[in-house]
Order: structure tokens, then C-alpha cells, then sequence
């Protein structure tokens, strides 16, 4: 039986309607520990059509980068070893689309891979166990379509394909050709958003709006686990649908819909902006008087940024200083503690995990560092972002998700050695 939290603020988009924003600037940021080696397609100064080539990955060069708005190539850092720092684009009204000629006549599951591959898209595909992109070779055991998300300020997956739900199927017929065993589509409880048939050969899961069951994570670990020999992909709804497009038109989807709130905000939005816009930007205009902190991310596991990061669809604008932990006398005394904050078992740390795990032993295992222990349990099928409610529950420092993040990184190592 599954249980969680019923964190995320539904009521906080009732009557806020869509607005349509495309910032001023985008920008393609990556950190240092991305290793992003790529060579540039296009010079500073350059004009580019939304969703032309503009970069491609050294490792991969059949792999591309494309833009995210069309404009004007305002900077291009690439540092020691082709690293990718940052790209921004200005955007200009005149710059115009590209079409990619070669999606048009995909058919073939290698026709499909070549066409994700040459137009950026293949990147908003993700490969279980360790979160990374895909190989260009790699063949899933199954897809998990994420059409549920219970973060908070998460927009709802059901509006993001509005009137795309042709385009959304298509997308859905695309990817069963490239998965092995099956495709699974992960959906609230209204409506069935794609149904089984002779040509669409799909599980559909059915889910309670409760956190974190709208996280991939916990879906392939109760359906499919992920293993080193058994791969699990997962994508999010609109990214099936900016397939679907692909396939059908050549053009790369132009925007995404991005839930904008937080308790720096005067009110909430729903805005559908470019990939990789301008936080300032979507926020601007709507602030409230005082000092701010912006997120690409809910307030679990976002991150203070600049830029809407690549997958992201909600952006938290808080009060620096808030804490939803500050001033409990009881975890006061915990951090003046002379040891580290223990797990203590409770059913807030059982929902946190919803139902799926024996909770404690995970945590401990992962705060303990205890590798076959972690694996044991079912830490190949979730990501650090699956444990962002654990941490806000436990308060654990160092946090867990980070201590999950570097686990799962030394056994990936580990299998590559």
C-alpha cells in the first residue's frame, strides 16, 4: 500500500491562467562537474533559428545541443578541454524556427533515435540507474512517461499538452519502438490520457497526487527496478509531446509550461517560456518588496540559479531566510548535538519514501555509506532529487540526497572500470 505527502500546493494554480513569455535571454549553463565537452557549431555574434544545431558533444557527435529561442549568440564560454561554461542567446522576434528534414521521415526505431539525437531532444530523456543521458546505443528494458508530478508549484502535466494530446500520442507510439519490453505511462487518477490498443502496446499506472509518487524514482522501483544490466528511461509528458511535433512538423517545440510561486511572489504563475529562460525574467514584475532567492526547482530540490535548468518546470521565489525548520526547539538541540543528527523512525520519514522502501534501513544504509546494503534495498532506481522530501523531513546533514548523489556516482565508476 502506497503513502506519502499531500505536499503539493494544487489550490495556489486554481483560476491563474497560462501567460506566454519568452525572456529576453536564455542561457545554457552547466557546472563543472557536468564534463561538458562540446564543439561549437555557431560563432558569438551569430544569428540562429530556435532549434538549430548549436553545439555537439565531443564523446558523441552525433549528439546535438540546439537553441533554445532564436536570436542573436550573445556569448559562447568554452574553457580548458572544450568545457562548456555557458552559452546565452538573445532573443529577436525575426530569427525564425529550424526545421529538421530528417525527423519528417523517422519510421524506423533507428530512424527515431537518430532523429532524437540530431535535434536535441534525445538529452530530455534520462537512463536508470545513476540519472544519466542516455547512451547513443542504449536499449531500455522500459520507458516510464512521467504525466504526473506532486512537487510543489509543479504545473500540471494534463495542461502542459493541451492541445497537443495528437502530437502526445504520436510521441507515446515513437518511444514504445525503442524500448524492449514496455512502455509505462505514469498519470493521476482523472481520465486515461492514452489508451492501450493493437498499435499502442502500453501500461498505464494510475497514481494518488501524493509526493513523492510523481517522481519517476519510485514508480520504475515499484514497477521495473533499474540494475546495471537492466536499464529504465524516464521522460516527462511535454517532452513526449515535443516529439510527437518533431515527427509530424521538423520543428522543436518552442516552449514549456513552468509553474512560477513561492512566498517572494505576489501571486502565482503559469507561464509557458523557452527552455533555459531568464529567472529574473519570469519573476520580474511580480516580486514582492525585499531580498529574494530564485530556484530552477521546487523548494525540495531546486537550486539557486540564474537560468531555468534543463528539465525543470517550476521555479521557487522565496525569502532567503525562510525555513520551514527554524525555531523547533527540538532540532535546535539536535544541531548543537555533539554527534550528527540521527535518523530518528517516524511515519514522516515511512511517507517520505511513500510506502515503497523500509525506509530507515535505506537512509541509514545511504548515510553510512554501505554500498550493497543501499543496492540491496533499491537505491539503483532512484536519483537524488527522490530523496529531497527525506531530507526535509529528517533534516539530515549531511544531506541525503547528496550522500545518494556521490553512492551512486562511485558504483557507476566502478561498473566503468
Amino acid at each position: 500500500m502506497t503513502s506519502g505527502l499531500d505536499i503539493a500546493p494544487k489550490a495556489s494554480w486554481s483560476g491563474v491562467k497560462i501567460e506566454h513569455a519568452l525572456t529576453a535571454e536564455a542561457a545554457l549553463s552547466f557546472a563543472q562537474q557536468d564534463d561538458m565537452r562540446v564543439d561549437a557549431l555557431v560563432e558569438e555574434g551569430a544569428t540562429v533559428a530556435q532549434g538549430a544545431p548549436i553545439l555537439k558533444l565531443r564523446r558523441h557527435p552525433e549528439m546535438v545541443i540546439t537553441a533554445p529561442v532564436g536570436g542573436r549568440v550573445g556569448h559562447l564560454e568554452l574553457g580548458p578541454g572544450h568545457r562548456l561554461s555557458r552559452v546565452a542567446i538573445f532573443h529577436e522576434e525575426d530569427a525564425g524556427r529550424h526545421r529538421h528534414d530528417s525527423a519528417l521521415s523517422a519510421s524506423s526505431p533507428q530512424d527515431i533515435r537518430q532523429a532524437l539525437l540530431g535535434s536535441g531532444l534525445w538529452r530530455q530523456l534520462r537512463s536508470r540507474p545513476y540519472g544519466r543521458i542516455p547512451r547513443t546505443d542504449e536499449t531500455p528494458a522500459a520507458i516510464f512517461v512521467m504525466a504526473l508530478d506532486t512537487r510543489p508549484y509543479a504545473p500540471d502535466p494534463r495542461q502542459a499538452i493541451a492541445g497537443s494530446e495528437t502530437a502526445f500520442e504520436r510521441g507515446l507510439h515513437a518511444l514504445r519502438q525503442l524500448a524492449s519490453e514496455k512502455l509505462v505511462l505514469c498519470q493521476d487518477r482523472g481520465p486515461v490520457m492514452a489508451e492501450p490498443s493493437e498499435s499502442l502496446d502500453i501500461t498505464v499506472i494510475r497514481s494518488k497526487p501524493l509526493h513523492p509518487w510523481g517522481l519517476a524514482g519510485f514508480q520504475i522501483h515499484e514497477h521495473l527496478p533499474a540494475s546495471p544490466t537492466r536499464a529504465v528511461w524516464d521522460i516527462a509528458a511535454e517532452d513526449v509531446a515535443a516529439i510527437g511535433e518533431l515527427l509530424e512538423t521538423g520543428y522543436l517545440r518552442e516552449t514549456r509550461l513552468v509553474g512560477v510561486a513561492g512566498s517572494g511572489l505576489r501571486e502565482p504563475r503559469l507561464v509557458r517560456c523557452q527552455p533555459w529562460a531568464d529567472l529574473r525574467g519570469l519573476s520580474r514584475g511580480h516580486l514582492k518588496p525585499g531580498q529574494h532567492s530564485i530556484l530552477s526547482g521546487s523548494p525540495l530540490e531546486g537550486r539557486p540559479s540564474r537560468w531555468l535548468h534543463e528539465r525543470d518546470r517550476q521555479v521557487s521565489v522565496l525569502d532567503p531566510a525562510e525555513s520551514p525548520h527554524r525555531g523547533h526547539w527540538f532540532l535546535s538541540a539536535l544541531r548543537r548535538a555533539s554527534r550528527p543528527l540521527p535518523l530518528i523512525p517516524c511515519a514522516s520519514v515511512d511517507q517520505a519514501l511513500g510506502g515503497a522502501f523500509p525506509a530507515l534501513s535505506l537512509l541509514r544504509a545511504i548515510s553510512a555509506g554501505d554500498r550493497e546494503g543501499a543496492v540491496r534495498l533499491g537505491a539503483l532506481s532512484l536519483l537524488d532529487e527522490d530523496l529531497s522530501l527525506a531530507d526535509y523531513v529528517t533534516c539530515a546533514e549531511p544531506r541525503l540526497s547528496d550522500l545518494l548523489h556521490a553512492m551512486l556516482r562511485d558504483i557507476a565508476a566502478e561498473e566503468a572500470a
